[in-house]
């Protein structure tokens, strides 16, 4: 996620300002290695989420540290940017590891000229402190495939080669219509581009519907890229894009499939428990006051439904395959317990 004024017309992403590779044989320069480097992420954000996800759920925790950015940006030259806080962790408002206050210090650490976006999920080398990437989606997939034997025994096959092609054609369509189009819709410049990307979004919600209804996973029958990226929109959306992006046909919860997968996922070590809905709702609401000009944070809705039963297990298929769940979740990374709002 952009760490600049998000203006008032129809989203593009940019391309990753940085975006070295990372793998175990280091065959395209970089090797994976204990220690060496940091994730910064925000909890708020559905990109930086989907790593954080990965990293958990591959058991990567010890190889690869995580530094948590306050949800609530702080303006610097103008623009707001994502900056360490006590109330995250971080000592006198410095991570205690790269030792910076912004992350674009760190990218700047990479090129001393940079002066364009700031987003996490940004991969920081420790040793120079300097961004490697902040390519969201390649982070995840190496993470998920080519960190060798630095994840844990019984971590998921969450990019299943003889599923590949199936699970990109789905992460395309979801990018596009539903992880992308809740921006398109939320931050359209007019009328018609609202309306077309609401009708987009809720065309691909209604055939995920359709397709979950008879499957307990996007893809194969176990846990994906496939699930971790549409899970990571799902999450958000009755809280921040239904309302405050004008998402409002439906919402996540008035799907019964759709719903269930939801709190399915959320019920499983590695989404839930990196699922931080105040972090959420208090990004969205106070940052994005071009749509919500008074930084009123809306208090609903009512969290625990996320643990009410869901029965999608009666569908068949297991989380994690052959693999087993990640065990605990590390000393100061837990997320606060669900608690009413309202």
């Amino acid at each position: 996620m952009r760490a600049n004024r998000v203006p008032i017309e129809e989203i593009e992403r940019e391309p990753a300002a940085f975006a070295e590779r990372v793998t175990a044989d280091g065959r395209f320069g970089r090797a994976a290695e204990p220690g060496r480097y940091r994730l910064v992420v925000s909890r708020a954000c559905p990109w930086a989420h989907r790593v954080v996800m990965v990293r958990r759920l591959m058991g990567l925790e010890q190889a690869v540290s995580l530094a948590v950015a306050d949800p609530v940006q702080e303006v610097i030259d103008g623009d707001p940017h994502w900056v360490f806080t006590e109330e995250t962790g971080s000592p006198g408002g410095r991570d205690p590891v790269l030792g910076i206050h912004a992350l674009r210090e760190a990218y700047r650490a990479g090129d001393p000229g940079y002066d364009g976006g700031v987003s996490v999920p940004a991969l920081v080398d420790v040793e120079t402190g300097r961004v490697v990437s902040n390519d969201y989606d390649r982070l995840s997939t190496d993470m998920a495939t080519e960190w060798g034997g630095l994840a844990r025994a019984g971590a998921p096959d969450l990019y299943p080669e003889g599923l590949r092609e199936e699970i990109e054609d789905i992460g395309e369509r979801v990018y596009r219509d539903v992880n992308n189009g809740v921006y398109r819709a939320g931050f359209a410049p007019d009328q018609a581009r609202y309306d077309a990307a609401v009708a987009r979004l809720f065309e691909r919600l209604d055939e995920m519907e359709e397709r979950l209804s008879a499957r307990r996973y996007l893809v194969g029958d176990h846990i994906t890229l496939a699930d971790v990226r549409l899970w990571s929109t799902l999450l958000r959306f009755d809280a921040v894009y239904h309302g405050l992006f004008k998402c409002n046909v439906r919402k996540i919860s008035e799907y019964r499939a759709l719903w269930g997968y939801a709190r399915d996922l959320f019920q499983t070590p590695g989404f839930g428990d990196t699922a931080n809905l105040d972090h959420i709702r208090a990004h969205y609401y106070r940052v994005m006051t071009g749509i919500n000009p008074t930084g009123v944070v809306a208090a609903g809705p009512d969290p625990r439904g996320w643990l009410t039963p869901h029965h999608r297990e009666e569908l068949g298929g297991t989380p994690f395959g052959d693999g087993t769940p990640p065990g605990p979740v590390p000393e100061g990374e837990q997320v606060p317990p669900l608690g009413r709002r309202c």
